[in-house]
Order: C-alpha cells, then structure tokens, then sequence
C-alpha cells in the first residue's frame, strides 16, 4: 500500500500576476525567508517569464535585446520556493471557498490572495480602428506587451511613417524609439500640451521643441477621430481637419486598471480595486491588491516607484510585520535617448494645498526645473532637460527636508560638477534609484553591474539611474591584492 503525501500545512498566498510590481513583491519575500513558511504560487498570464514592461521602448527602439529585460528567471522561483505557473490565466475567484480558477479547469486554493493585475489598453474613440468582422486595422498596434512590441517590431520594415495617439510618458517613448528607427513619427494629444498631467505648459513648450530636433512631430489639442483608407494607405483624420498620412497607428492612451476579476468577485471598485493602508480589499481583508489595479486614497498610480513601495510594504505585512503605505511617493521618469524628464509628487495638488513655486528655466539650452515647496519642504519637482540634480532633490523629497529659504534655488542651479567623465559627487546617503529607493553608498558597495541589479534592483526599474550607477562603479578603488 503506499502512503498519500500529507498535506502541506504551510498557509496558502497566491498572487495574480507576474508584472513588475508581483516580481518585486516575491522578492521581498524571499529575502525575508517567507518561502519557508508559506506556500507562494505565482499565476502569470503571459507565456514568458516576468520582464520590465518599462524597458520595452529601448526593445522597440533596439538598445536593449527582450532577454534583457527579464526580471527573474523561471529556475530562480523554483531555486526559492516559488511555484511559478506561465500561461496560467484566471478565470475567476471564489471568496467563500478561497479558490482561484484557471481558464483550464484548475483551482488553486488560497488563505491569502494577491492581486496584481495590472493595466490593460482601452481603445480610444476612433472610427476605423476595429474592422466590420471585429478585428483590429492591421496598422493599429497597441503598446502593453512584449507580444505587443514584437509584433510592431516585425511591422516596421517597410513602414515608413507612424503616428502616435497618446503623449504621455509611454507615448513620447514610443515615439522616440520609433524615430530613431528612421519613422516619421508624429504624436497626437488631446490636451493643450504634452505629459499635462506632469509638466506645466512651460516645461512641455521645451520637451515638444526637443522632440521636434530629434525629428518626431507633436500635434497638441487635437484628437483622432477617424482612421481611414487614404490614395496612399490609411490616414487618421483629427477633429482639427487635419489628416495624417501613415504606416502605423500606436496607441498608448486609454490605459486603465484590469479590474474584471476583483469586479467578478464582488470586491469594492472604483477606478482601481479599493485599499486600505494595509494594501488590503475594504471589502476582504484576506485580499490584497498592488500596482497599477490598486486604488489607494482615490488614487491609482501607473508608476513603478510607487508599486515597488507598495510591494515592500505588502510584503513587511505579509510576514508580520506592522508597516503602513501612505500613498505619498510619487515618482516617474521618462525613459527615452536625448529626452530627460522626472517627475516628483503631485504638483497641481500641492499648489491647491498652498504650495510656493521655485523655478527656473532655460529655454535656450533646454531645460526647466521647477519645484513646488510647502512649509519649507520640497513636496513636488518637474526636472526637464537637466537632471543633474535630481538625485539630491529626490533624497530631500523623500525625507521630507526642512530648507532654508535659499535652498530651494540654489538645488535648481547648475550643477558645479567635476570634469566630464568624473563620478557625481553624490553623498552615500543620496538616492540614485528612484524605483528602488537605492542609494549612492548601496551602490558603491557593489563590485559590478550584475551584482547591483541583483541585490539592489537599480537600473532594472527605468533604466534612467544606468549612466549614474556605471559611473560609480568605475570611481570605486581598485583592490590591492598581496604582492602588488
């Protein structure tokens, strides 16, 4: 007779998603040992292992290679642990029996569900995209997936023009990408000027008069309203009576939180899936949600700094511990070659909330540099075109520094930088890695690049901390061994 296994007494997570903010989340795990007393299975929809979506403009644009992009490979969970399950796409969720089913039939039984779903693209108002028989216009390609990418990269031979709906972060990228690929690229944005949930008009006067030096085209409060067969191929057509000849559409706007299952699971929605301070359902404690799917404080963010707090956070929870997440740390950075923009807080709230504007700008040479000061903190920043301060900035955004009535100014001054080629004169203690909150001594304390992105994740968010991280490893002294 032979004996059935016993059960494992382990308590169940189970997290939805294997985007970035779960990988981070199983992370944080592991590094807390938390595999050894619980058993955690990811359930990824996608067929590849997890991968920085942030990165895919530099596949498109061809900097990066996919395989560099991923985050963790499948042999590393199972090294941990982890039961990791690729293709694994969730049917729905049953609370009462704490179940998860799988579009194949398969449940997973959970005592504690994460979801981290993510955002799933939304097709804008425009006639044409979608062909009588209910499938997409052949030209129009949306941007979410390394699937997504591959199949825009296999269009682009013998494209020549493309046209970009969307200028926010992800849509200037593409559009950049698309350029230096040898595209006429233009961008259409419906709002009076670019990343206007970012930058105030100023600041998007420079960054559109950038884009125009590096070739892409910028048509601001305008909106496509029609995609249609042109003598040359097809044209979208703006409500401005303009029509743009082109190749290809890409679509980066009308991305909204994935929120179908908690939806089917009779959880609190709004934009996102509802939490509280303890990254948890208001309307089950046993589920939690993380990352762009999450709404916190009426909030949903989209960012990877914020889902990557979220995460630590969730995971200091997961594993006893008693920490909060306050929502506060908002940070984004523009991903794309030639293009420099940050993104710190909250601007338009903060000067609702009485915030005092410091600026300074340099149309001539490019740059705008703006922050908003309340009670004698830095509470938001906008850095275009020169982010030499940023790292600095960021620390005294984070730490809630109170400065002096001068200081402000003088951050959004010139660096007084050593000769080029020379290493930031940056303190231990200044952050590098916005994404994950890496400071200059963390990485100083690494002997390689392979060795930061494993122990620190910098550079594996953005990528905007790349060129500072290799310049502090080059700066670090060289060991002497005996005998030298």
């Amino acid at each position: 007779m032979t004996s059935r296994p016993l059960p494992d007494p382990r308590p169940r997570l189970v997290v939805v998603g294997s985007g970035m903010a779960a990988t981070r989340l199983v992370e944080e795990l592991v590094a807390r040992g938390a595999p050894d007393r619980m058993a955690i299975t990811v359930l990824g929809d996608e067929p590849v292992a997890p991968y920085n979506r942030i990165l895919l403009s530099a596949v498109l644009e061809g900097t990066h290679r996919p395989e560099a992009l991923t985050l963790r490979h499948p042999r590393w969970y199972a090294d941990h642990g982890v039961d990791l399950r690729l293709g694994a796409r969730v049917l729905g969720i049953d609370r009462e029996r704490r179940d998860v089913m799988l579009v194949d039939g398969t449940l997973v039984e959970y005592d504690r569900l994460v979801l981290a779903t993510g955002s799933i693209p939304s097709l804008p108002p425009i006639r044409g995209l979608v062909r009588v028989d209910g499938s997409l216009h052949e030209a129009v390609h949306a941007f979410r997936s390394l699937a997504d990418c591959e199949r825009l990269l296999r269009a682009l031979p013998g494209s020549r023009r493309a046209v970009v709906v969307g200028g926010g972060l992800l849509g200037l990228q593409v559009a950049r990408a698309l350029g230096t690929r040898g595209l006429a690229t233009e961008v259409v944005e419906g709002a009076d000027h670019l990343l206007h949930q970012q930058l105030s008009a100023p600041a998007a006067r420079i960054l559109a008069r950038d884009l125009k030096r590096l070739g892409v085209a910028v048509y601001t409060g305008a909106r496509a309203v029609r995609l249609v067969e042109g003598a040359g191929g097809p044209a979208l057509r703006l409500d401005n009576g303009f029509t743009l000849d082109t190749d290809l559409v890409v679509l980066t706007a009308g991305g909204r939180p994935s929120t179908a299952l908690a939806r089917g699971a009779g959880l609190a929605v709004r934009r996102g899936i509802v939490v509280d301070d303890r990254l948890a359902s208001v309307t089950d404690p046993a589920v939690h949600a993380l990352g762009d799917c999450a709404e916190h404080g009426g909030r949903t963010t989209g960012f990877v700094p914020p889902a990557w707090e979220q995460a630590s956070v969730l995971a200091g929870l997961l594993c006893g511990d008693t920490p909060t997440y306050d929502g506060a740390r908002v940070v984004a950075r523009l991903r794309a070659t030639d293009l420099d923009v940050a993104v710190l807080g909250d601007a338009a709230a903060e000067l609702a909330a009485g915030g005092e504007v410091v600026e300074v700008a340099n149309p001539v040479a490019g740059s705008h540099r703006r922050l908003v000061v309340r009670d004698g903190r830095i509470v938001a920043a906008t850095l275009v075109g020169d982010l030499s301060r940023v790292g600095l900035i960021t620390q005294h955004f984070d730490r809630r520094t109170v400065l002096g009535p001068h200081e402000p100014g003088a951050l959004l001054l010139p660096e007084r930088a050593p000769g080029v080629g020379k290493a930031p004169a940056l303190p231990d203690d200044a952050e590098v890695c916005a994404c994950a909150g890496v400071t200059a001594g963390r990485i100083r304390a690494c002997s390689s690049l392979e060795q930061v992105r494993d122990t620190t994740r910098a550079t594996t968010g953005c990528g905007g901390c790349a060129s500072t991280v290799r310049q502090l490893l080059s700066s670090r002294p060289a060991l002497v061994t005996k005998g030298s």
